[in-house]
């Protein structure tokens, strides 16, 4: 049989079980030697394979892939992973809404994504009809730089994870019994030194199982208020765009309300925040253009503005209770929208010296904002004051989230792509250190376990925190929890030594981390998954410390019998948990604006978070 004939077999093999999966491999016809990938709104099919409709396609050398676009905003086509030395590559566009095309020419695996939505992936392996198997090729390369072999720790978590993000049937369900499975196409794949072997056999050299107990969900003591939650890629009936908000009942802990406003096809709902008096929800829609006002007790629409391409994440000033909406879409310098208070129109973009930041934090007293940009690896302090840019300090690649300590004397700002978190002083305008979570962490062995794994010295799997995204103080100054996505971790550092303190277990794409009020006293902090439908609740020990941190609750986000919801569930029950938003807001300028009856709830201490 000719190599030609046994890559065309093994991608029928592919298509058989990857279809079984709720994804498709494909294979590139020589008659047609070109691939094209659709950029939709739909959770899993990011980049859709037009001429199967999954993720991931096999090609010969020479195919040209093109990128078209389905849809409601602009997107990036960047090379997220090469084989290193690849003609042609890296390959970066502009944010846009049309059609790009590369051709691919050297063999290997290339994974693409969005450096907007950065779990947008769609993927190609170019394969050499000379060698066995289909070829990954001798090293990869990251878009941030780094180079390992395809026979790698990093290599193959990385696989996983786009096995896992780009197949909804590969998510972690909590509503059904059984383990967590993940399922992989069953072709045999060529790495490092020629190794052939199944992905199968990939995983287990690195010691990744495929079936996996799921903890148990757990119902913690009873927090102040409810807890809003993003779940970004549930659909309903009502609409075609997926996702909802979920608001949980601090006391029973289970869905109160459902939020899909199919009137308006609420599109990716990605973060929250709320006005002074806790009634609205401002919701931006990540994957179109507009901040969608909700009353938060009856969840009925009062406004969809337009804003700017991509708005990512909203806040509100503590002084003026005025919006301040990032357009993660958005590459030019006024990429910050304010709004009056209670979103009564657009008053001014803000010159933020840089474009595509994503989670941006406001200051204690009104006067900071701090931006990460996402396209150019650094951050923005702005001071309202003055209405002027005050510094703009280096991060790491793909800058994604910022915190602040409740004095706002500090910030946080977590880099995607390189695992980092940088800290800057916001007095003196300058970089203090850089907390690197993968410092202990061997790319290429792995852990303890693998069949890779050399023993080098310093290195072990104690602290790992591989792309991290939200990563808040809390209100009182005391932890730092960051979300890391593809170490399916919590990361806990103590602000008073910026060192990392505990390590948590999360779910896959663990993404969204904020901070509430526990009753009685102290703080929970919630944190999301984009490919789980639990939300994990973080406690603490009477006194707040960082090191004191555990996971105390896991709680359910689909719906149940008493939830009310505005349209009916239809799939991906719970799935896509990514912003966050506690009520009451318990942040230090925040809190002592509540009206009366929600500071009657809460303990002295949260009143007054740092003494």
């Amino acid at each position: 049989m000719s190599k030609r004939v046994t890559v065309f077999v093994r991608s029928c093999l592919a298509i058989a079980m990857v279809v079984m999966a709720g994804s498709l491999v494909d294979q590139a016809q020589a008659s047609d030697p070109r691939i094209e990938f659709e950029l939709t709104d739909e959770p899993g099919a990011w980049f859709r394979n037009k001429a199967g409709g999954g993720a991931l396609a096999v090609a010969t050398p020479g195919t040209e892939v093109r990128f078209s676009g389905k849809s409601n905003t602009v997107h990036t086509r960047t090379s997220l992973i090469f084989p290193t030395g690849a003609i042609n590559m890296p390959f970066d566009t502009a944010p846009r809404k049309g059609s790009d095309e590369v051709v691919l020419r050297t063999p290997g695996l290339y994974v693409f994504t969005c450096k907007i939505h950065p779990y947008m992936f769609g993927a190609v392996i170019v394969d050499d009809p000379k060698t066995a198997g289909l070829d990954l090729g001798e090293n990869i390369s990251l878009v941030n730089g780094i180079q390992v072999p395809t026979a790698s720790d990093l290599a193959v978590r990385l696989l996983r994870t786009f096995f896992i993000a780009t197949n909804p049937a590969n998510w972690k369900d909590y509503s059904v019994g059984g383990n967590w499975h993940v399922s992989y196409p069953a072709v045999t794949v060529r790495v490092t030194g020629g190794l052939t072997l199944t992905i199968d056999q990939a995983m287990a050299a690195f010691g990744l199982t495929n079936d996996t107990p799921k903890e148990p969900l757990l119902k913690p003591a009873a927090a102040v208020g409810e807890v809003w939650v993003d779940t970004q890629f549930e659909k309903t009936g009502g609409k075609s765009k997926p996702g909802t908000a979920t608001a949980i009942d601090g006391t029973s802990w289970e869905a109160r309300r459902k939020v899909a406003l199919p009137q308006i096809n609420m599109n990716n709902p990605h973060n929250m925040w709320t006005d002074r008096n806790q009634n609205l929800i401002y919701q931006t829609q990540w994957f179109d253009s507009k901040l969608t006002v909700f009353n938060r007790l009856t969840g009925a629409l009062l406004n969809n503005i337009s804003v700017g391409e991509s708005p990512s994440h909203v806040m509100t000033r503590v002084d003026t209770d005025q919006l301040h909406v990032a357009l993660n879409g958005s590459p030019n310098n006024d990429s910050v929208v304010e709004l009056a208070p209670l979103a009564n129109g657009v008053q001014r973009r803000i010159n933020i010296g840089r474009g595509a930041p994503h989670a941006h934090w406001m200051g204690h007293d009104g006067k900071l904002m701090v931006t990460p940009n996402a396209f150019s690896a650094d951050s923005t302090q702005y001071n309202f004051a003055g209405d002027v840019v005050e510094a703009i300090l280096p991060a790491g690649a793909l800058p994604i989230a910022t915190g602040m300590t409740p004095d706002s004397k500090f910030t946080y700002v977590a880099s995607l792509l390189n695992s980092t978190i940088t800290v800057i002083n916001t007095q003196s305008k300058s970089v203090v250190t850089t907390i690197n979570l993968l410092e202990r962490y061997d790319p290429v062995g792995g852990c303890p376990g693998s069949a890779f794994y050399q023993g080098l010295s310093g290195k072990d799997c104690s602290f790992v925190g591989a792309l991290p995204i939200q990563t808040p103080v809390s209100p009182d100054g005391k932890s730092m929890v960051t979300a890391n996505t593809l170490s399916g971790t919590i990361t806990v550092v103590d602000p008073s030594t910026n060192t990392v303190v505990k390590t948590l277990p999360c779910d896959p794409g663990c993404h969204g981390v904020q901070y509430g009020a526990k009753q009685g006293g102290g703080y929970y902090a919630y944190v999301s998954s984009k490919f789980s439908n639990a939300l994990i609740v973080v406690g603490f020990n009477a006194n707040g410390d960082a090191a004191s941190a555990d996971i105390v609750g896991r709680i359910l986000l689909t719906s149940v019998g008493t939830t009310a919801a505005d349209d009916a569930i239809t799939g991906n029950r719970g799935m896509g948990g990514q912003g966050l938003l506690p009520i009451p807001v318990v942040y230090n300028g925040w809190v002592q604006n509540l009206p009366q009856p929600w500071k009657d709830q809460l303990a002295p201490s949260h009143l007054s978070p740092i003494q």
